[in-house]
């Protein structure tokens, strides 16, 4: 998980967003509607999008899930983190995680999408403060500035981490 063999204890029925926040302690990936509607539990899953409120924890063993808190490489953030930040793609933050992972994954399919691919990209997730406009101004800045330095970590400023790595090892045992 997030580029580090993880090992989680689980039951069956484990939900993927409970064991991510939970037990392991990534609380970028958010709860909203337990439904599959609004994206800011999104995680990526072998790279692709996956809605981690309708995953089970047990769908996943032996793959790679990235979540928000592996986007940047170490203090450098990724280029849709950084461009989030400075083209005002985020305002309160919380779709921010979901919103970042869909477009992490959009420009390493198609490094340079038009708005309507970006749209496409982003339509399963919801957002009540921007209207849209900055997340997608962002997103197509992010396209750029992949282009004009590739995933070089020191194209952007480095950054404290707010949210430090949670512990090496699960601190809660499975729920009953």
């Amino acid at each position: 998980m997030n580029g580090v063999p993880t090992t989680v204890l689980t039951h069956p029925h484990d939900i993927l967003l409970d064991v991510l926040r939970d037990q392991v302690g990534t609380l970028g990936v958010k709860r909203g509607c337990d439904m599959g509607t609004c994206g800011c539990c999104t995680v990526l899953i072998d790279g692709e999008p996956r809605l981690s409120c309708l995953t089970l924890a047990a769908e996943v063993e032996q793959t790679s899930i990235t979540t928000v808190e592996g986007l940047a490489d170490g203090p450098y953030l990724h280029p849709v983190q950084t461009c989030f930040t400075t083209h005002g793609g985020s305002q309160c933050g919380f779709c921010t995680p979901g919103f970042l992972l869909v477009a992490a994954a959009l420009l390493e399919e198609e490094p340079e999408p038009d708005n309507q691919q970006i749209m496409d990209a982003i339509e399963g997730n919801l957002c009540r403060c921007t209207g849209y406009q900055p997340i997608i101004e962002s997103i197509r800045e992010a396209a750029r500035l992949k282009q004009e330095v590739g995933n070089d970590p020191a194209a952007s400023e480095p950054h404290s981490d707010p949210h430090p790595m949670a512990p090496e090892s699960p601190s809660k045992e499975p729920s009953a």
